[in-house]
C-alpha cells in the first residue's frame, strides 16, 4: 500500500477554546520507527481527556469542572498541563481511541502484520516502572494520536481484531472500556455484588454497566433524569437522578443504607462525599475522572471506620486491555456509538460532546472515508 508523504489531521496549536483545533491537509505523515507500526486511521473516538488537555484543566491551579462554556471558549489564565502535570508540546495531534489498519512497519516488526485491522491501546508503557505507574506516554497527549489519517504506535499497542464491527464502532472501546474494566478489576467486583456507577450515560459509564453485568453484579446508575429510559434499556437494576438533593438517601431507598459493595465514579466534585456514604463496611471505591470538579470533601471517619478502599485509576494495565480485546472478538461487549462526524468537523463534534446529552461515544472519521460512513 502506498503511503502519502502528507496527510489530513487536526492539530491542537495551543491551550484554549475550540479555535485552537486547526484542520490541515499538509501535515507530514509519520514514519514508523523501530518496533512501531503505521496505522491508517479508520476512526477515532472523542474522550474527556482531549478537552481536559486543550483547556488546561489538568493544571493543579484549576479547581472547577469543564463546563460547556469553558470547553468551547477555553480559560482566560495560563493554565496548561498534560494528565501527568507536565508542559504540553504544540502542535499536537490529539485522539486516544483509534481503530484502523496497519499499512507499514518499522525495523524489527514482522511484515505479516501489514493489512491487519487493529484497535490501539493508547497507553505507551515503560515496563521498568512500578506496575501502576508504567504509563510513559499517552496517545494524543504526550505523542501524536488519531485525529488524523495516519498514526504511528508501538507494535505491542496495536491489537488485531476479528469482528464484523466497523472501525467507528471499534473506536468506541479504547480509553472507556479498558478504563472501566480496570476499575472493576481493581475493586474486585464479584457476582451478586451491588455497584453504583456515576456518570452512567457517558463512555466509561456505559462501558462499566456492560462489564459489571457480565460479572453478574447488580448495577445502580446515576445520571441526569433525561437519560433514565435509555439506561433502563441497557438493563440497569436501578436508577437515581444526579439532581436528587440528598443523593445518598435516594440511593439508599433503592439498595438500602450503605448497600453498595463498589462505587465506580467519574464525576467527583460535590458528589464524592455522598458516594462514600453509600458504601458498606469494607466497600471499594474507584475513580477515573472528575467531570463534576477535581476538588472534593471527605469525612475521614467514613474512610477509617468503614475500612474502605479508594483507588485512583489513570490507565489500565496491558493485561486489562488484552482482556477487553478478547471480549470484543468474542462479541461479549457491544459498542454504543452515538454519532459520527468528519474529522474536519472535530470542533463541532467536541461542541456536541460538551452538551453532555449523548449516551455512549462520539466518533470522527477521516474525510477521505466519508463515503463509507453513516453520519449521525
Amino acid at each position: 500500500m502506498t503511503v502519502p508523504s502528507t496527510m489530513a489531521a487536526v492539530q491542537l496549536v495551543g491551550h484554549g477554546g475550540l479555535d485552537q483545533l486547526v484542520y490541515r491537509t499538509d501535515v507530514p505523515t509519520p514514519e514508523p520507527r523501530a518496533g512501531e507500526v503505521l496505522i491508517k486511521v479508520g476512526a477515532c473516538a472523542l474522550n474527556n481527556t482531549e478537552i481536559n488537555t486543550r483547556t488546561g484543566w489538568y493544571d493543579r491551579v484549576v479547581q472547577e469542572s469543564v463546563s460547556e462554556q469553558l470547553g468551547q471558549a477555553g480559560r482566560d489564565d495560563d493554565a496548561g498541563a498534560t494528565w501527568n502535570n507536565t508542559a504540553m508540546s504544540f502542535p499536537r495531534v490529539q485522539g486516544a481511541s483509534v481503530a484502523g489498519t496497519i499499512v507499514a512497519v518499522g525495523e524489527g516488526v514482522d511484515h505479516d502484520v501489514i493489512g491487519s485491522r487493529v484497535v490501539v491501546d493508547p497507553s505507551v508503557r515503560d515496563p521498568e516502572l512500578p506496575r501502576h505507574a508504567q504509563i510513559a506516554e499517552y496517545l494524543g497527549g504526550d505523542r501524536d494520536g488519531g485525529f488524523a489519517e495516519y498514526v504511528r504506535v508501538p507494535a505491542v499497542n496495536a491489537h488485531p481484531v476479528s469482528t464484523a464491527l466497523t472501525d467507528a464502532e471499534l473506536a468506541t472501546f479504547p480509553c472507556s472500556y479498558d478504563t472501566a474494566e480496570e476499575m472493576l478489576a481493581r475493586t474486585r467486583l464479584g457476582k451478586g455484588e451491588t455497584v453504583v456507577v456515576t456518570g452512567a450515560a457517558g463512555g466509561v459509564g456505559t462501558a462499566t454497566i456492560q462489564l459489571a453485568q457480565a460479572r453478574g453484579a447488580r448495577v445502580i446508575a446515576i445520571a441526569s433524569a433525561s437519560k433514565e429510559a435509555r439506561l433502563r434499556e441497557l438493563g440497569v437494576d436501578g436508577f437515581v437522578s444526579r439532581s436528587e438533593p440528598d443523593l445518598a438517601a435516594a440511593v439508599a431507598a433503592v439498595i438500602g443504607e450503605r448497600g453498595a459493595d463498589v462505587v465506580i465514579d467519574v464525576v467527583g466534585g460535590d458528589m464524592f462525599e455522598s458516594l462514600l456514604l453509600m458504601l458498606r463496611r469494607g466497600g471499594r471505591y474507584a475513580s477515573a475522572g472528575a467531570i463534576g470538579g477535581p476538588i472534593s470533601r471527605i469525612d475521614l471517619r467514613e474512610l477509617i471506620y468503614k475500612d474502605l478502599e479508594l483507588h485512583g485509576i489513570t490507565n489500565p494495565t496491558p493485561e486489562t486491555f488484552a482482556r477487553l480485546i478478547g471480549l470484543v472478538n468474542e462479541g461479549k461487549v457491544k459498542p454504543l456509538l452515538e454519532a459520527t462526524y468528519r474529522l474536519s468537523n472535530l470542533r463541532d463534534a467536541q461542541a456536541s460532546m460538551l452538551k453532555r446529552t449523548h449516551i455512549g461515544k462520539i466518533v470522527v472519521v477521516p474525510d477521505a472515508l466519508s463515503g463509507e460512513v453513516q453520519f449521525g
